[in-house]
């Protein structure tokens, strides 16, 4: 066996402090000071391999792979260990665990299999659920990670009508392609429970749940006002219309009223917003929910319309506000266009106007029309309604601002009082009256806050509400509306009820019959469920707001089982949402065809434990899954309240960053720093090579006096900056870029990918396997055996050992994973200076690795005499006795002067400490060839060596 001194010339010695970690940024945040030397040096090398890529004849690899791959055999191994892992099933999870033993439920949010497939963006969480999987797997724990896809969806429907490929034929093909690189990536997941939203054995639980909704009243039809795509021939959801056009495809977006189905998640608002106090979920996300769900308590207030002469009608428009206190102060009201009442109050005069209004608004999204920024709009009707706190007539308008499906549809507007009411006061010259003194503040500015009511008292209607606080005079207003039936006390929601239905064919069925004769809705009996999907040709539009199942008409036209009766089945699908919202329970019964979920498996197995994905679900997906588990709750079907009692957002992995700049007219550059009008000029994106450092700042290299901008985008196939993650794997190996996206940065927080970045990992992967292996044969290949020896560790291995298992059992428990690869680098660059590698040291660092870098970690377990995987080997525990610091540092002195310190054992010897000070390299010219008249020496405090001024030593060099 080779001795371990022989291979500690290391040309890859890297410590963490010189791998390159991305700054923390966000899309649009421009960074002044990036590692510009390491990318260039890092581009340079990269031209340099392409010219030399002729050279190489080993399946047309380019040198810089070949490279990589003589580094260690990542290449023959990762392959090797995917095979066994499949092969043996090891990270199968058997239906009868020993339910004695803690359970660890972790779960990805379940992707989208789209054509494109993954880029790097993509395993970031996934590699972080996969290391606390087999760190738990490896403590002990019944582990239960599955993977599945979410396949319904309006993409593959458009790439059906686009191409004529079946949506089923595309989804099939994508999932082949996202677990092909899923399983290149290591991941433990437990693939005999994977599922399909398309599958009719899943979707039949899904329409199961719809009929347990609709029985309940909490599934219901209502002619509501939607985002209607005519190119499309679908309804959208908010989130899928930008800037009045639809996400995918950029077709126009209107918005028309059209009988939709609805789901009642209304119902369990305030469960909703009570129970999340519970969750151990980030304190933003909640929030988020919270102002979604926006329960507020106010006031619905009646005010009568008037007719041209301003006398009463018989009319009413009801408004809700959360400030009762300032009714006096309304000067106009507000009503949607979509309010079921305007056409009553608009006078023959303004009709036109209004018509060609409400056609303008019904082109923007709920988003677009709320957003506080943006220049207010309206129209007014010709009508005008009465103040019920004074009597006094006000004008009707018709504004973009108020939405029909927040409160009544309609404001009373107070301009003093409220920002987006002032501001269109201030446009269309309506009067402002002050009614909320505020001393801070001058008189004439706008104050939405609270104090003391003035100017708020009528003797016609007997309501005095002067000199009260804000908070008392609402509740006197309140009191004096419900007295005289001018309204009544109110608590609203700005969540509405969930639309639950797409004029689309690659849904589920929604299991519902219409009867020809009277238009009753009658449920499909749940003997028949699964509903499937008939098989169609054509997915495109009808035109005629009909959804492309219509087409089926022999699947469409049936007959009511129960009476015989002619009948119809529903033809809109369930949204894409609808096979996400319980998934997670499934996966704990993947098989059963008698039941959602097995009782007994689903009260071992709930709640999920952690639960990863993006921010960008933070609201819909989230909300949406939990009220389905409410609602489950109630019936018995689960045993726990809430379903997720973790989540864990990641951050965003941003493309390469891309240098800016801008010309004029002529062509010629200019200068960030100096243009403000830059939005005037062209943009174009400078080459790095073009580029260069310039104190704080990038410039041209031609014309250094050009700054750029900086910039590192989200990865999307438009801009250009997808990296592939099979390109990746291909050239450095799949653990080295789980390990580059742990080390990154904090997990949370967004990054920014840069290529040559995975070289630092790349060799510390290669140390470890030298560490254990030895140095490559003269050939350039690894003997089978390793330099570790049988040989008692010292004290010293085992303290550097059991730190590093402290350390990075505690952060990867605490999702801190760059810090915990820090700790097992630090500790390799230990090891690096012994004199041995003792078996009972290394064989617990490879455990230690092995949750991050699985392919190595088994590899090595295996050449360290091991038969089995190391997947369930009991993770390595820290023994408290050697994390003491029994270490101290040590002044010396010469002559009475300190000359530097070294490190000593508590209560080291005077002789053992002389002798390390004598071999230290800082002290060593002070005592080289010296002659040392005494020594004094305080344990653990100071070394004092007096030198023999008299009595020189002469070294002969």
């Amino acid at each position: 066996m080779m001795s371990s001194h022989q291979f500690r010339s290391d040309p890859f010695v890297v410590s963490p402090c010189c791998l390159h970690i991305c700054p923390k940024v966000s899309p649009n945040h421009p960074f002044p000071s990036l590692p510009f030397q390491r990318r260039r040096s890092h581009h340079a090398r990269v031209r340099s391999s392409a010219k030399k890529k002729t050279q190489c004849n080993l399946k047309n690899e380019s040198p810089a792979t070949e490279t990589a791959k003589r580094v260690y055999p990542f290449h023959e191994i990762e392959p090797k260990w995917q095979r066994y892992w499949e092969d043996n099933r090891t990270f199968r999870t058997p239906d009868d665990v020993d339910t004695s033993k803690p359970k660890f439920y972790v779960l990805d949010m379940f992707p989208y299999p789209s054509g494109a497939g993954l880029h790097v963006g993509h395993p970031l969480g996934y590699t972080a659920t996969d290391i606390l999987t087999r760190l738990r797997r490896m403590q002990g724990y019944n582990v239960l990670h599955p993977m599945g896809w979410d396949a319904f969806g309006l993409p593959a429907e458009q790439y059906a009508i686009e191409t004529g490929t079946h949506p089923k034929t595309t989804t099939l093909k994508n999932i082949d392609r996202f677990r092909l690189q899923l399983k290149s990536l290591g991941f433990s997941y437990d693939w005999d429970r994977e599922l399909s939203t398309t599958e009719p054995d899943y979707y039949k639980w899904t329409q199961w749940i719809f009929l347990q909704l609709y029985k309940r009243g909490l599934a219901y039809q209502a002619e509501v006002p939607v985002n209607w795509c005519p190119a499309l021939g679908t309804v959208l959801a908010n989130e899928e219309v930008v800037d009045g056009v639809s996400e995918r495809g950029g077709h126009p977006v209107i918005r028309k009223p059209m009988r939709q189905w609805m789901l009642k998640i209304t119902a369990y608002a305030d469960r909703l917003l009570e129970d999340l106090d519970e969750l151990e979920w980030p304190e933003s996300i909640k929030e988020m929910q919270r102002n979604w769900i926006g329960r507020s308590e106010g006031a619905e207030l009646d005010f009568t319309v008037l007719d041209g002469e301003g006398q009463e009608t018989d009319k009413g428009i009801t408004v809700y506000t959360t400030r009762p206190d300032t009714l006096f102060g309304a000067t106009y009201m507000v009503v949607a266009p979509e309010h079921h009442l305007l056409s009553y109050f608009v006078t023959l005069e303004q009709k036109q106007q209004v018509e060609e209004y409400k056609d303008f608004a019904s082109r923007k999204s709920d988003l677009e029309r709320t957003e506080l920024q943006k220049e207010k709009t309206g129209v007014f009707t010709g009508c005008y309604t009465k103040n019920p706190a004074n009597g006094e007539a006000i004008p009707i308008w018709v504004a973009d601002y108020v939405l029909a499906s927040y409160g009544t549809g309609a404001i009373m507007a107070v301009p003093a009082h409220d920002t987006r009411d002032n501001e269109f006061a201030l446009k269309y010259n309506i009067p402002i009256k002050w009614v909320v003194r505020n001393e801070a503040s001058s008189s004439d500015e706008v104050y939405p806050g609270v104090g003391i009511i003035e100017n708020s008292s009528s003797v016609e209607t007997g309501l005095d509400i002067n000199q009260l606080s804000s908070k008392e005079a609402a509740l006197k207003v309140i009191e004096w509306a419900e007295r005289t039936g001018n309204g009544k006390k109110k608590v609203n929601y700005k969540l509405r009820d969930w639309l639950f239905a797409r004029q689309r064919y690659w849904g589920e069925p929604i299991p519902i019959l219409i009867l020809d004769e009277s238009g009753e809705t009658i449920a499909v009996s749940e003997s028949e469920l699964p509903l499937t999907l008939p098989e169609l040709n054509d997915f495109t539009p009808t035109g005629t707001g009909e959804p492309p199942l219509s087409k089926a008409v022999s699947w469409v036209n049936t007959v009511d089982p129960a009476t015989g009766k002619p009948a119809k089945r529903e033809t809109s699908t369930m949204p894409q949402w609808a096979g996400s919202c319980w998934y997670y329970l499934r996966f704990m019964d993947p098989k059963n065809p008698e039941a959602l979920v097995d009782k007994e498996k689903e009260k071992y197995w709930s709640p999920v434990d952690v639960y990863v994905g993006g921010a960008e679900h933070a609201v819909l997906h989230l909300l949406y899954s939990r009220f389905w588990h409410k609602v489950l709750y109630d019936i018995g079907v689960v045993s726990t309240k809430e379903p997720f009692k973790c989540v864990i957002n990641q951050g965003i992995i941003l493309g390469e960053v891309q240098y800016t700049a801008w010309k004029d007219q002529e062509g010629s550059y200019v200068s960030a720093h100096t243009e403000e009008r830059l939005n005037e000029y062209q943009q174009v994106t400078i080459p790095d090579d073009k580029v260069m450092k310039s104190g704080d700042h990038f410039v041209l290299k031609e014309d250094p006096s050009i700054r750029l901008i900086p910039r590192a985008y989200k990865m999307s196939k438009s801009r250009g900056n997808v990296v592939n993650p099979d390109d990746v794997v291909s050239e450095y190996g799949a653990d080295s870029l789980r390990l580059y996206e742990m080390f990154m940065g904090p997990f949370r927080d967004s990054k920014t990918w840069n290529t040559s970045g995975i070289e630092g990992v790349h060799r510390f992967l290669a140390r470890t396997w030298r560490l254990v292996i030895g140095s490559p044969l003269s050939d350039g290949s690894f003997k089978d055996g390793t330099v570790v020896t049988d040989d008692e560790p010292t004290l010293e291995q085992l303290r550097s050992l059991h730190k590093c298992i402290a350390k990075v059992t505690e952060e990867i428990e605490s999702t801190r994973f760059n810090t915990g690869i820090s700790g097992m680098m630090e500790f390799v660059n230990a090891a690096y200076k012994w004199n041995n590698q003792p078996r009972g040291i290394i064989e617990p660092f490879v455990l230690l690795l092995s949750p991050y870098a699985p392919h190595m970690a088994e590899e090595l377990w295996s050449r360290l005499g091991h038969s089995s995987s190391l997947a369930y080997e009991s993770f390595p525990k820290a023994n408290p006795d050697y994390l003491k610091d029994t270490t101290i540092v040590l002044p010396v002195q010469i002559n009475g002067k300190t000359r530097g310190t070294i490190e000593v054992e508590e209560g080291c010897s005077e002789d053992d400490a002389f002798a390390l000070a004598s071999q230290d390299k800082k002290l060593e010219k002070y005592l080289d060839g010296q002659s040392i008249k005494k020594r004094i020496y305080v344990p653990g405090k100071i070394l004092n060596v007096i030198l023999d001024k008299t009595n020189v030593k002469v070294t002969t060099k």
